[in-house]
């Protein structure tokens, strides 16, 4: 009888060694998720491929995830936001002049 219950301690404690295993290397995934960061998913990957090497990039994973700071913007490249409607109407005014000056010098010749 004494060997049932020690077989069940042994298993049970094995399950939950095993789940805090897996809890432990998906916190990088929880940080990025409660701070919106951009890329999360990614993240998310990257915390199931350490399990499968060791551990080796869990700290990198880790690092990664806490860059972002919560409610921070995402990055995005200078310029990207107002200044490119800005040069995108600017373009099309161009062409617009640049079409009607075809078609005025079409008509002429």
């Amino acid at each position: 009888m004494l060997e049932y219950i020690a077989l069940g301690m042994l298993l049970l404690s094995v399950t939950a060694i095993f789940y805090l295993f897996i809890f432990i290397h998906d916190i990088p995934a929880r940080i990025a998720h409660s701070r919106n960061h951009p890329h999360e998913e990614a993240i998310h990957y990257a915390c199931w491929l350490s399990l499968f090497t060791l551990h080796a990039i869990w700290p990198i994973v880790f690092i990664w995830a806490v860059s972002h700071k919560k409610g921070a913007a995402p990055l995005t490249l200078p310029g990207s936001d107002a200044g490119l409607q800005n040069e995108i109407a600017n373009l099309k005014s161009r062409l617009a002049a640049l079409e009607s000056k075809l078609n005025t010098e079409g008509k002429v010749h």
